[in-house]
C-alpha cells in the first residue's frame, strides 16, 4: 500500500478523497488565478475532492522563442501567495532551476518537477532539500522518453536528501513523433514501485497521480509548428479511467477562455466544462470504493 504525501493539511494517498490539482497553465494575472481556483474548488468541495491550486509562474520549456512565459519568479510567487492564503487551499507551482527550489519552497506547498527534467540530479536534490527543510512535499513528473520503473531513481535521490513526502505523476509516454500515449499497466507498476530509501532500505510506494490534461498533447503539432497542439477533448475520458484504476491524485489544467490563454491553448479545458469533467470523475471514485 502507498504511504501517504502530506500537502499542507490534505493528504493524498490510500484511504484519503481524490485530490484535484489544477489550474491555468501559467499564471496571466492574480485576478485570473483567483478566478479559476474559486471555481475549482466550489466544484471539488461539493464533491469532496481535496482541492490543489496549481499554475506556473515561468514555462521555460517553450515550442517558440517567442511563446509568454509568465510574470517570473518573484511576482509569480507573490500571486501565488496571494491565492493560496485567499482561497485557503495549498498551492503548487513547478521549478526549472536548482536556485528556484528555495524561494518557491518558502511559499509552495508542492514543488512541482517538469518531465523533461526529472533525471535532473541537482534540480531534484535541490528541491528535496528545500521541502525537507520547509515541510512540504515534491511532485515528479515521469518523464515521456522512461519506464514506470525508472522512476526509482528520482524517487532514491529525493530520498538521500531526506525527501520522503512524494507523489509520482504519469503525463504520457511518447509515440513516436508528436504523439502521446497512456500505459495503464506502467501506472500500476508505477503505483507498486518500491524505491529505496537513504539506508538503501524499500520504501513504500509513492502515492500517484494522474495528468489528463497534457497526456493529451501532440507536441509539435501546433499552429504553424511554433506551439504544442492536442485535443482537451479526450481529458475527461482518460481521467475516469485513471481514477477507475486507482490513481490518489489528478492534475489538469483549465481556462476561461483556452483559445486565448498564452499557454497550452490545445489542452486546457474550457472552465464552463471543468465542473462537469470533476462531476464524472466523483461519480467514478464513488463507483470503485
Amino acid at each position: 500500500m502507498s504511504r501517504l504525501c502530506r500537502v499542507g493539511a490534505l493528504k493524498i494517498g490510500p484511504g484519503q478523497p481524490l485530490a484535484i490539482i489544477a489550474g491555468p497553465c501559467v499564471l496571466e494575472s492574480l485576478e485570473l488565478g483567483l478566478s479559476v481556483g474559486r471555481h475549482l474548488l466550489e466544484h471539488c468541495q461539493k464533491l469532496g475532492l481535496n482541492y490543489i491550486f496549481k499554475a506556473s509562474f515561468d514555462k521555460a520549456n517553450r515550442t517558440s522563442i517567442d511563446s509568454a512565459r509568465g510574470p517570473g519568479l518573484v511576482q509569480g510567487l507573490g500571486w501565488l501567495s496571494q491565492i493560496g492564503t485567499e482561497l485557503r487551499v495549498p498551492v503548487t507551482t513547478d521549478i526549472h532551476e536548482p536556485a528556484h527550489a528555495e524561494p518557491a519552497a518558502r511559499v509552495v506547498d508542492l514543488l512541482q518537477i517538469p518531465a523533461f527534467l526529472c533525471r535532473q540530479t541537482d534540480l531534484l536534490v535541490a528541491a528535496g532539500q528545500s521541502a525537507a527543510r520547509h515541510g512540504r512535499a515534491v511532485n515528479v513528473k515521469k518523464g515521456q522518453f522512461i519506464s514506470p520503473q525508472e522512476m526509482d531513481g528520482p524517487l532514491h535521490k529525493l530520498a538521500q536528501t531526506r525527501c520522503e513526502n512524494v507523489i509520482l505523476t504519469e503525463r504520457g509516454t511518447f509515440f513516436g513523433y508528436g504523439r502521446l500515449v497512456n500505459d495503464f499497466i506502467g501506472v500500476a507498476e508505477m503505483m507498486d514501485l518500491r524505491a529505496k530509501d537513504a539506508a538503501g532500505q524499500p520504501m513504500e510506494p509513492a502515492p500517484v497521480c494522474f495528468d489528463c490534461t497534457h497526456s493529451c498533447q501532440r507536441p509539435g503539432r501546433g499552429e504553424g509548428g511554433k506551439e504544442t497542439g492536442g485535443d482537451w477533448r479526450f481529458a475527461p475520458m482518460l481521467a475516469k479511467a485513471a481514477v477507475a484504476m486507482g490513481v490518489h491524485a489528478l492534475f489538469m489544467e483549465t481556462h476561461p477562455d483556452p483559445g486565448n490563454a498564452l499557454s497550452d491553448r490545445a489542452t486546457q479545458i474550457p472552465m464552463a466544462e471543468v465542473g462537469r469533467v470533476l462531476e464524472g470523475v466523483a461519480r467514478v471514485r464513488s463507483a470503485a470504493e
